[in-house]
């Protein structure tokens, strides 16, 4: 032996690399998924095999025999029908195939029984060694699975995942659709919704409660709705409707109503009886509007006047709100960063004693100098703090810069801090009384806060265990504009009150009205029973002032004493009349009294 391979050494190495091929082959057969198939020269399929690995070695076995059943004996064109598929990709697939060209990654659907499966198919077409075409041979794959993932992961996007109903993004693609069909007979209506309560809801009974609702809601307003008519979810408790073919507003106001009217009915969830009102705000085209964003935009600011204007009930756009809505969002963008800038002052108006006419107290009340309006009165951005939720910082702000001021007064002075209802909600609350207190070095005792009816409206276990943690302070706490709500009375008796302040609306009218005189002396009566202080509020003349002390109220505010004043004025003027020993002398109160006239 010279060393040199012999042909048998040859035919060895050849069968071993045969062998690695193959097995490199079965390998790639065990995790093929794909099925394979033939035609004859007139396209139909005659066979179908699928690779399957089996006890070591490779076998072709039947397709599975519904797909085969299904796709045998028909045309390649036949059995991958072009009805479902999009007319250019069918287009191609008919040129290739009468071309006689490869085609790869062609979807179709095919029916087996009642079922649907979805095919990714790929084919060759086989020449014998003549050239002549003998038919197709190709691959299919069943990707049901992922055409469905794909359908599922489509409607998501395309709709809410609580409710099930359209969301904003289909909603826009809806008006848009029904815009092109409008004409002077036939229009299209966008309403906006929101529902008057659902965060009391949510706050109440939970949130699983709050998205039971909402699927209830959702399916309510679909049984309001013609198939012709859409109903989506735009996020939180806001839904939106798209009523077409709209002959006049007499037919958008019936759908209203039957909305209103179907909303109002107690909703039983998760054995919860829940009652909430629905708001609408309407935008029309022709009339309100061209386009999708428009008519959202419009039926968006409609709504938010519904809800200031009539809660519970409709309105329509109109020229001009858009411009308040415009200018209530520039005034909110403001206030976010008035705080930060310096733009409050508190200012200070006193309570005087009936008896004595001498200063007990001042009360704080909030300004706002903005560098361009000017002077922005409470009434004008209290419910946007209160509406976005700012009012926990400014209400925190004001306490502290209350507390600090008072705490250079006199001893014997109080301060009043006004709480509102969204203040209650937070359960930061009594922290923030603390915090003012403790960094003021304010003895509780001398601060006092006043709330109205609202709070006490809003959940009455939490207020009260709110309530007595401030009394727990060491705070009082006093019943504003009382004689203005339904259930005083009964407040008086639940709620662990010091004070009541008399709303300034029966003050004015004493001199010429004795019914509200006697609403005055009837207050009185019963804070005294109580053992209760009563503030008149709003006393501006002597007249006034003469009538409230004969009826019995023990303290006064108002124009008549003093308008309310900057801190550093109150600094001047209590300095200025305080004795030798720190005491209060009667001649420094007259003195006080005349300076605050």
């Amino acid at each position: 032996m010279d060393g040199k391979p012999t042909e048998l050494d040859e035919c060895r190495k050849a069968l071993e690399e045969s062998r690695a091929h193959n097995r490199r082959l079965i390998d790639f057969m065990s995790t093929a998924s794909d099925s394979l198939w033939e035609t004859d020269p007139e396209l139909r399929v005659t066979g179908g095999f699928r690779v399957i690995w089996a006890g070591g070695g490779a076998e072709l076995v039947d397709v599975e025999q519904e797909i085969l059943s299904a796709l045998s004996g028909k045309t390649l064109l036949e059995a991958m029908g072009g009805q479902t598929v999009p007319e250019a990709e069918w287009l191609q697939h008919t040129e290739d195939i009468l071309a006689r060209r490869p085609y790869r990654g062609f979807i179709c659907p095919i029916k087996i029984g009642d079922q649907i499966h979805w095919l990714e198919n790929n084919g060759n077409p086989v020449f014998d060694d003549a050239g002549h075409f003998t038919g197709y041979r190709g691959t299919t794959r069943d990707i049901t699975g992922r055409k469905e993932d794909e359908a599922l992961i489509a409607f998501m996007a395309q709709h809410d995942p609580l409710t099930g109903v359209p969301n904003r993004k289909l909603l826009r693609g809806k008006i848009q659709q029904a815009l092109t069909g409008v004409t002077p007979e036939a229009g299209v209506a966008v309403l906006y919704l929101d529902l008057d309560r659902f965060k009391t809801v949510n706050d109440t009974l939970g949130h699983p409660v709050g998205d039971g609702l909402l699927r209830a809601v959702a399916e309510r307003l679909t049984a309001c709705l013609r198939g012709i008519d859409t109903v989506a979810r735009l996020g939180g408790d806001e839904f939106a409707i798209v009523q077409t073919a709209v002959a006049d507003r007499a037919q958008v106001c019936a759908l209203a109503s039957r909305i209103t009217s179907a909303i109002a009915q107690p909703f039983d969830i998760d054995g919860h009886q829940v009652s909430v009102v629905v708001t609408l705000g309407i935008a029309m085209a022709p009339a309100h509007g061209g386009s999708s964003d428009v008519l959202m935009r419009n039926a968006d600011i409609a709504l938010y006047r519904a809800k200031a204007e009539q809660p519970g009930g409709w309105l329509f756009f109109e020229a001009g709100m858009g411009a308040r809505l415009d200018a209530r969002r520039e005034l909110e963008t403001d206030l976010r960063s008035a705080l930060g800038r310096g733009q409050f002052e508190v200012l200070y108006q006193p309570l005087c004693d009936v008896g004595t006419r001498r200063v007990t107290g001042f009360e704080a009340l909030l300004r706002w100098h903005h560098p361009v309006r000017g002077l922005v009165t409470p009434d004008e951005f209290i419910p946007i703090a209160e509406d976005t939720g700012l009012i926990e910082s400014i209400g925190a702000w004001v306490l502290g810069q209350a507390c600090a001021d008072a705490a250079r007064w006199p001893d014997s002075l109080h301060i009043a801090v006004n709480l509102s209802p969204v203040q209650f909600k937070s359960p930061t609350l009594v922290a923030a009384v603390r915090d003012a207190l403790g960094k003021s070095g304010l003895a509780a005792r001398r601060l006092e806060l006043e709330i109205t009816e609202a709070v006490l409206m809003q959940n009455g276990e939490g207020t009260l265990r709110a309530l007595n943690e401030l009394r727990g302070l060491g705070a009082t706490i006093a019943l504003d504009d009382f004689g203005t709500g339904y259930s005083s009375l009964s407040y008086l008796r639940s709620f662990p009150f010091d004070k009541i302040k008399i709303d300034r609306s029966f003050i004015m009218d004493m001199t010429k009205n004795e019914g509200a005189a006697a609403i005055v002396r009837a207050i009185a009566a019963l804070a005294m029973s109580l053992n209760l202080i009563t503030t008149a509020e709003g006393v501006e003349t002597e007249e006034q002032f003469a009538l409230v002390r004969s009826e019995g109220c023990t303290e006064a505010q108002g124009y008549l004493f003093s308008r309310p004043q900057p801190a550093a004025d109150i600094d001047k003027l209590l300095a200025q009349i305080e004795g030798a020993d720190g005491t209060r002398t009667k001649t420094a109160d007259r003195q006080l009294q005349e300076s605050l006239r």
